[in-house]
């Protein structure tokens, strides 16, 4: 965890204990770092958690004849390895993800803030859905470079038999000794084509069903509503965007899962995005989009609804803004 933040979480525990909760200023420096440990809180413990239908995913997409579906992977899974086995690679998804939620969520926040004050309050305004494409696309760029490494030892686990490596420790120095930092960061371009999209997708279109909820299912204003009502509002926004960004970035995820298994698919030499994806060809880049829909859709609506509830209890509106009627 970044030193400024570890340092802000202690600090906001320790004042918590002494006084009543001060107000955080719009904006400021306290107000990204805040939205930053929201990140962690939403994405770390989300993926860790959807662990077992990850690891069903990821070897399918490497084997695709391994089971039959995802109740299949996991009896097989139990039966060979005990339920220990369903949780292969979850310290590395912990970890990853939750450095990557810092990123994603902290940044976006800063950005859709620095883009807008570029822009001007109006054209911002009119132009909010772009503005989120920018300030997602822009966050998550960096977010991916706290993620890739976690992401290599992870996916190297989780499709290899016996894992990989016991733990993210061992995974760490087995990958730099036989690879160097190259190990590392060798899936860093096809995860910008899997994450970039992805996030672009999820603020985007989240955002856009906040605004279409209050503004054509709803009756009134956002600010009439209560907290409880909006935290059922980003829940239900979460579901449905995740199911966009599970369909938009799935073919890279399979292209990201080829790229980092220690042990090639049949008749696979390919090294490349381009020459995994002709390997694959367009069938082979579907491969495990049900369970990946399932696991996002999950994942996303819960990511929201856990950071919108930490922004409330911190004392923060919730994510969105709703288009009040003239």
């Amino acid at each position: 965890m970044p030193t400024a933040l570890n340092n802000y979480l202690i600090a906001s525990v320790n004042e918590s204990m002494a006084s009543p909760k001060k107000t955080i200023e719009p904006n400021s420096r306290q107000y990204f770092l805040t939205c930053a440990l929201g990140g962690i809180l939403a994405c770390g413990p989300t993926h860790s958690g959807v662990t077992p239908l990850d690891l069903v995913k990821c070897r399918s997409q490497v084997k695709p004849d391994l089971y039959k579906g995802i109740f299949d992977g996991w009896r097989t899974i139990i039966k060979a390895e005990g339920f220990r086995g369903l949780w292969v690679g979850v310290l590395p998804t912990f970890l990853g993800y939750s450095m990557q939620g810092a990123g994603k969520y902290g940044l976006y926040e800063y950005f859709k803030y620095a883009y807008g004050n570029i822009l001007g309050e109006e054209k911002a305004y009119t132009h909010r859905t772009l503005l989120a494409l920018a300030a997602s696309g822009s966050a998550e760029f960096i977010a991916d470079c706290f993620l890739c490494p976690m992401e290599s030892i992870k996916v190297r686990m989780q499709t290899s038999y016996p894992p990989y490596a016991k733990n993210s420790i061992e995974g760490f120095y087995k990958l730099k000794e036989a690879e160097g930092l190259r190990g590392f960061y060798k899936g860093l371009v096809p995860l910008w084509s899997r994450q970039i999209p992805y996030t672009c997708m999820k603020f985007a279109t989240f955002e856009k069903t906040v605004e279409l909820i209050y503004s054509n299912f709803l009756s009134k204003p956002k600010a009439e509503y209560n907290k409880i009502q909006q935290l059922l509002v980003s829940f239900t926004a979460g579901y449905a965007s995740g199911i966009l960004v599970a369909v938009v970035s799935h073919p890279a995820d399979v292209i990201v899962s080829r790229m980092n298994a220690v042990a090639d698919a049949p008749g696979q030499k390919q090294t490349t995005m381009v020459d995994i994806a002709k390997d694959l060809g367009l069938k082979g880049v579907w491969r495990g989009l049900g369970p990946r829909v399932l696991m996002i859709g999950t994942l996303t609506s819960f990511q929201w609804l856990i950071y919108d509830t930490f922004k409330v209890y911190m004392g923060l509106p919730t994510t969105g803004t709703a288009k009040e009627a003239k």
